[in-house]
């Protein structure tokens, strides 16, 4: 029980502190729709399962030993972040004759894509997910029960930015992007460089 709260805890504490996946599903729902909002979390719960996956496959132990490959990860996640940074950083104020258009349209495999990157990439869900699975998830407990709280990490993940993605397609949010899009998206651009340098900066030490 005390196992399972605590699996639960960190992980809802996790889930809600902004980062690299609030961002994307932020920008998503406001620029584009609804639409590409839920599906970017629905690829940000499929990231977290690949991280499950190698924690459980001992693989995560691994990484949690080695700061070679840990750093590695975290250059391959920055370097994400920082492309994902500046495409935002490059977009344009829109013609006041056409500031209702939206940004390009996204389909539905890219908006899936780019959340599930943004998750699998980011070293933040790897350092937590590895750290539930070394330091709190006992290796005695039993198969299904990891399983379980993996599936609930995936579960939290999707369930949290489908509420992101609402509150931030709503009729206000989209009628100050319908004037401020460019802005919407530079500052999040910015927000995702800045954490792209900081992780490289970070994994230099």
């Amino acid at each position: 029980m005390i196992e399972m709260l605590a699996v639960a805890t960190i992980t809802i504490l996790a889930v809600i502190s902004p980062g690299a996946d609030f961002a994307m599903v932020t920008r998503n729902s406001m620029v584009l729709s609804r639409r590409a909002g839920v599906l970017t979390a629905t690829g940000i719960s499929l990231g977290v399962l690949v991280h499950v996956a190698y924690s459980m496959a001992g693989i995560g132990l691994l990484i949690s030993k080695s700061i070679l490959l840990f750093n590695l990860i975290k250059f391959i996640g920055a370097a994400y972040l920082i492309y994902l940074g500046v495409t935002m950083l490059r977009a344009k104020k829109a013609d006041p004759e056409q500031v209702v258009k939206v940004a390009e349209p996204l389909s539905d495999l890219d908006a899936l894509k780019i959340g599930f990157l943004t998750n699998a990439l980011n070293p933040k869900t790897t350092l937590f997910v590895v750290a539930l699975f070394t330091q709190v998830i006992s290796p005695s407990t039993p198969f299904a029960v990891q399983l379980g709280y993996g599936a609930f990490m995936s579960l939290a993940h999707f369930s949290w930015f489908v509420l992101v993605a609402y509150a931030f397609s709503s009729d206000v949010a989209k009628r100050f992007v319908a004037t401020s899009r460019h802005i919407v998206e530079r500052s999040i651009g910015a927000v995702l460089v800045a954490l792209g340098l900081s992780l490289a900066a970070f994994s230099m030490k």
